[in-house]
């Protein structure tokens, strides 16, 4: 029996860097799959917000991990490990390349078996004492005890941080898990110098918001998801629900959404930057991505 590891290839990078269509066109040439690591393209009804793939856009690449959860439901990293090793294991049965792309990193690490997600039981009492908390309390309290977690945290997203406190409160800093090397795994980052992000973000942005951003968000209202749910979904999520309450202008809620985005990114870079593994390569520069991942496929790990 061969002992040779199945070949995995990631695409990470920031936000509005064009990982999606690096991924399909990958797919397309070495008869790949897509695994869809993003925390929010998981729910079904946030297609636009969340920049989910198109039908047209995969074309006859199959994707996964795409609308499996109702937006009113928790879905975690532990349950999308759970999923994302099942398509895995079915991409490599079937002889294809998994591809695995998208913005939340954490979901990466967890179902590479880079780290684990501890199974704290919930504690109540203290989650109604960090629930009286804003945010930034919260934040501010998980970067003092495990800084590292809270770097690629969402500073207002209170579910999260309230949960991240609860296991800092169990077992101490979220443990990092000696990588088992399953598999042989090639990274490809998408470097983008930052005044052309600024602009992608920018124009990502007002073309969401022209594809009706706003009627999805309502239209997710109507089917029973409350605003403050909306406030853990993400950035566009919480700024058009925002806005919709009445907090924000529209022309208020748009500034501060590009802004946050800016931030996020930059967030993104920040983590992805300490990670010496990654092959940084330019989206657009095909003969050289084609020629990293083909000198890849023929190594033996």
């Amino acid at each position: 029996m061969s002992d040779k590891k199945p070949k995995v290839l990631v695409i990470v990078g920031p936000t509005a860097s064009g990982k999606t269509s690096l991924s399909i066109a990958l797919a397309e040439k070495y008869n790949g799959e897509v695994i869809s690591a993003d925390s929010r393209q998981v729910y079904t009804g946030m297609d636009i917000g969340s920049g989910k793939v198109t039908a047209a856009e995969m074309g006859t690449v199959p994707h996964h991990l795409l609308d499996v959860a109702n937006p009113m439901d928790i879905y975690n990293a532990s349950d999308f490990k759970r999923d994302g090793s099942k398509a895995l294991s079915g991409i490599l049965k079937n002889n294809h390349l998994p591809i695995i792309a998208g913005g939340t990193f954490f979901y990466i690490d967890m179902l590479l078996g880079r780290t684990s997600s501890p199974e704290v039981p919930p504690n109540e009492a203290l989650r109604n004492e960090l629930e009286q908390l804003p945010s930034e309390a919260l934040y501010e309290k998980l970067e003092a005890l495990d800084p590292e977690r809270a770097e690629m945290m969402d500073p207002k997203n209170a579910r999260r941080l309230v949960r991240a406190l609860e296991i800092v409160d169990a077992i101490g800093k979220v443990p990092k898990v000696e990588m088992l090397e399953t598999y042989d795994v090639l990274t490809l980052g998408i470097t983008t110098p930052k005044e052309q992000l600024h602009k992608n973000i920018h124009i990502r942005l007002h073309q969401r918001l022209d594809e009706g951003m706003q009627a999805e968000v309502e239209t997710l209202l109507a089917q029973g998801v409350t605003h403050k749910r909306l406030e853990d979904l993400g950035l566009e999520y919480r700024y058009l629900s925002r806005h919709l309450r009445g907090e924000l202008s529209y022309d208020e809620m748009t500034k501060q959404l590009e802004t946050k985005t800016r931030q996020f990114a930059k967030r993104q870079m920040t983590w992805l930057k300490k990670d010496p593994s990654i092959v940084w390569v330019e989206k657009n520069d095909f003969e050289h991505v084609f020629k990293v991942v083909s000198n890849w496929l023929t190594q033996t790990a």
